[in-house]
Parts: C-alpha cells; structure tokens; sequence
C-alpha cells in the first residue's frame, strides 16, 4: 500500500495536496505539524490540539531520551499512550540538538557523542542507536540521525556531513528493518547548490519512505534558504511526502508550499505565543502593547478559534502583564489555529486552481500594517 497519494497536482505551478498514511490514521498535505519536543504541546492539553484539527505533531527523541527515558515510554506503551494522542506523531532524531548544543557534542563516523544538558552525563548516539529509541517511542514517522551542517560552513565541511548522513541513513534503514513504522531520509548539503542536489540523489537511492529537508532555516537569508531548497527538491520524486524541517511562519509557508513541500514544523507558532505575540491577517502583533489595553476586539475578527470567540485583546494583555499562565494557553491556541485555518485555504485554493491568487493576497494584507511585531 502506498503511504502517500497526491490528490490534486496544480497544473500552473508546484503546489500539491496529498493524503499521508500512517499507522495512526491520514494526514492530509500540505501540513503543518505543532512540535511537542517533550511530548507536550506547550500549555495545551492533546484535546486541545485535536479540536484545532491538527491530525500529526512532532515530538523530539533527543529530549525524551533524556526524560523520562525512552524506556520509560516504552513500559508505558509508547509515545502515543504516554502523552494521550491517538493520532499520528512524528519523531525528530537530534541532529539538530547535535548542532544547536555544538559546544557539548563531538561528531564522528560511528555517531554523535553529547554531552547532556540535565545533568552532564555523556551519551552516544548512533543511526542504530537512534532507531532503537524511536522503537522504543513507537512513533509513526520516524527521522535518522543526521548532521544538521552550520551556517556559514565550508564546503569541505559540508561534504563530510552529507557524506555522513548519507552512510547513517543507510545504517538506519537497515537497524529499521519491516517495521509499522515510516523511515523518512534526510538531506544535507549545506548551501552549495550541487551538493544539495548530489544530497537528494543519493539519499533517494536508498530508496526513503519520506524525503526530508534539513539543515536549511538555521539563520541564514531567507532567499538563500529558497534557493537551497529549489536545489534539493530538482531530483526528489513526486511518489513520496516531501519535508522540510523547520519552518512555521505564515509568509514562508506559504513560499515552501509554492515550491511543492508536503509537510513542515517549527516551534515558532508556540514559542512566539508564550512571548507575547500572536498572528493575524494583518501580521504578527505584540498583543503586550499600550494601545490594546481598552481594545475589546478579538485577536483577529476573521479567526474562529476558542480565543477569538470567547476573548478580547484587552483581556490578553491584562493576562500577560498579570502573568497569568492563561495568557500563553490562549495565545497558542489562537496561533495554532490561525495557521491550520489558513493551511485549510491554501489546501481548498491548490484544489480551485488559485493558490498563486491566495498566496499574492495573503502576503499583500499580511505585510501592509505599520503595527506589526516584525
């Protein structure tokens, strides 16, 4: 059975919907996955998550490895059971951590030695290793270690990682074996053109379930992060489920979609939230200002979401200066829904052949208030 069908393919530009399948249920793409790195959505319980319509989240195997304990999950019956989500989870392997936590972590052939940031104790991550824990996670996408190459990095650099990623990719599949579980491959290549290419064409040779982009959204110029990605989806097939790890906010979701990538995440969404900020058609506001101190408007008068029917601005800013943990539940709650709203439209707009229109007028509102955030 295929684990992905594409279900409308737009016939002016690179945009798609699909259905992904999983072992929990369908997913529609394109999709954006709200990332729950401890197995939690920050400040919302999983019922929550689900009434917004989310159908997939991610959680992070690096910080689970770490607590509880992989092994904890697993005597508990898995992730899914652990945390009280009966739909689909997808599980990142550490690469990013490796990179991110770069001064506490040494690479080699064999794997990623780290440092733990809990309590110091050291640790070895291996591809086999990694696909050992996320069996144990029992989560229904799983993600191989890889190296997450820096920016700026050299070239020389840049090639030993893919080339390293490529060899623990195929370490993985084989520590994977049959499995319920989907094995997506993972591309590097840094931000050189021909190795982005060479990065997908390899990976694809060993024949992945998924295709992910990594390594891009790390801090570098967003043009470049476009090109990089035009160069790593020129020889990814159009059978699988395209990825692109790391991105969540409106403008460039929009631009990775009109590129043809299936599926995205980022803690942006929540973590914005949680410091004040929320979205809206207008752009990103910082809800803590002045002037909505008597503003008895919703967030945003086009949203739907528990916040905006229930709630005003004004009472959002009470409860962030009062520093009331109600504030980063609602905000979240808004943010999250504001983004699955406009990914349904973008969904219904590929289906009526206006995607191009939708995208134009979404950025053209989106960029034209003098009060937004950033």
């Amino acid at each position: 059975m295929a684990i992905f069908e594409t279900t409308c393919q737009s016939s002016t530009g690179r945009e798609r919907t699909g259905i992904l399948t999983t072992a929990h249920g369908t997913v529609r793409t394109p999709v954006f996955m709200p990332v729950g790195t401890q197995a939690t959505i920050k400040g919302l319980t999983p019922e929550q998550v689900r009434e917004i319509g989310f159908e997939i989240i991610l959680s992070n195997t690096y910080h689970l490895y770490l607590q509880p304990g992989d092994d904890v999950v697993h005597e508990a019956g898995g992730l899914h059971r652990f945390m009280h989500w009966d739909w689909s989870i997808l599980t990142d392997s550490g690469g990013f951590q490796a990179m991110s936590l770069s001064r506490i972590s040494k690479k080699s052939d064999e794997g990623i030695e780290f440092q733990s940031f809990i309590d110091g104790s050291r640790h070895m991550f291996t591809p086999e290793r990694v696909i050992a824990i996320e069996k144990n996670l029992d989560s229904d996408v799983v993600m191989p270690l890889d190296i997450c190459t820096q920016y700026p990095s050299e070239r020389v650099t840049a090639e030993k990682d893919l080339a390293r990623t490529v060899s623990w990719f195929g370490r993985a599949k084989k520590a994977m074996g049959e499995s319920h579980q989907l094995l997506f491959g993972i591309t590097q290549g840094g931000f050189y053109g021909d190795l982005r290419e060479e990065s997908t064409e390899r990976i694809m040779e060993l024949e992945p379930q998924g295709f992910a982009i990594g390594g891009l959204s790390v801090g570098e110029e967003r043009q470049l992060t476009m090109d990089m990605l035009d160069h790593s989806l020129l020889h990814a097939p159009d059978d699988r489920p395209r990825y692109f790890m790391g991105l969540g906010d409106p403008i460039g979701i929009l631009e990775i979609i009109s590129r043809g990538v299936d599926m995205f995440d980022c803690v942006l969404p929540t973590r914005v939230a949680r410091n004040q900020m929320v979205f809206t058609r207008d752009g990103v506001v910082k809800i803590s200002k002045k002037i909505y101190e008597r503003d008895f408007h919703p967030i945003d008068e086009d949203c739907s979401c528990y916040m905006c029917r229930n709630y005003t601005r004004a009472y959002l800013r009470h409860l962030f200066k009062a520093n009331e943990m109600l504030a980063g539940t609602l905000a979240t709650i808004h943010n999250l829904q504001f983004l699955q709203t406009m990914i349904g439209e973008i969904r219904d707009a590929i289906a009526a052949g206006t995607f191009a229109e939708y995208k134009r007028a979404f950025i053209e509102r989106y960029t034209a208030s003098s009060d937004r955030a950033w």
